[in-house]
């Protein structure tokens, strides 16, 4: 599923314009209303990200792909921690700025336009590294996790949450669903303390946003006209992958 940036800087400038679209995810993910979020984590599920981030006040988390980073600035404003996020859509880094200074962490949070597979942080340098619904999204997932491990001091943490398909075969399921395997992808790459955990409630906060989607009145609101398109697709497949949250430590 790897996309170009041109693809994101439209899709981000669509739901930008979208008051709607926001509604509708907000109310079926229970997000606040100030948060602007491109995946499809529920509220529930920060806290969570946060806790098996292990953060202490001062220390650098890395969001690669970081979209409009309403995830990590959260993350970010529960723990303390500094945040460098990164993504190659310009829409998407003018967006997260302008979201760092309006909650109020602007002086601990950086953004720049970079790519996940060759990103320009220092080896080493974070403390933790996490991918919200990104890795899918590279070209080649195992570069981008091995770049996940070159940033990451030793001991740091890694949480990447998105999808695993339930039978790798399954050619009803797009490229990338058959070719992630995060538990044998993250010792590939030199990660140790893998665990893959399965998140069922997440998986439901996805099919409510799915069907609220679907019954929504588009009226020709593009951004709402394409989260139907992505619902039906993920319903008509509902049953051939599971919702996951992938946790590693950097050796060291």
């Amino acid at each position: 599923m790897s996309r170009s940036a041109g693809f994101f800087d439209q899709w981000y400038t669509e739901m930008s314009r979208s008051a709607s679209r926001d509604q509708i995810v907000r109310q079926a993910l229970g997000l606040p209303s100030d948060m602007d979020a491109s995946g499809l984590l529920p509220w529930a599920g920060v806290p969570e990200v946060a806790a098996a981030l292990n953060l202490a006040p001062g220390q650098l988390l890395v969001d690669l792909g970081c979209g409009p980073a309403g995830y990590s600035l959260e993350i970010a404003r529960q723990t303390g921690a500094s945040l460098l996020g990164l993504d190659f859509s310009p829409v998407a880094v003018a967006t997260a700025r302008g979201r760092a200074a309006s909650a109020g962490i602007a002086g601990r949070a950086a953004f720049c336009v970079g790519d996940m597979t060759a990103n320009g942080v220092g080896t080493g340098v974070a403390d933790a590294a996490v991918c919200i619904e990104t890795i899918m999204f590279v070209g080649s997932h195992l570069d981008a996790l091995r770049e996940c491990r070159r940033i990451l001091a030793g001991g740091g943490r890694l949480v990447l949450t998105g999808w695993e398909a339930t039978n790798l075969a399954d050619e009803r399921l797009p490229q990338w669903a058959r070719r992630i395997d995060l538990r044998r992808d993250l010792a590939e790459a030199g990660f140790e303390q893998v665990d893959v955990a399965d998140k069922p409630a997440w998986r439901q906060a996805e099919r409510d946003l799915y069907e609220s989607s679907i019954a929504a009145d588009a009226a020709g609101d593009p951004a709402i006209e394409s989260m139907q398109e992505q619902a039906r697709r993920g319903l008509e497949l509902f049953g051939s992958s599971r919702r996951v949250c992938a946790t590693a430590t950097a050796p060291g």
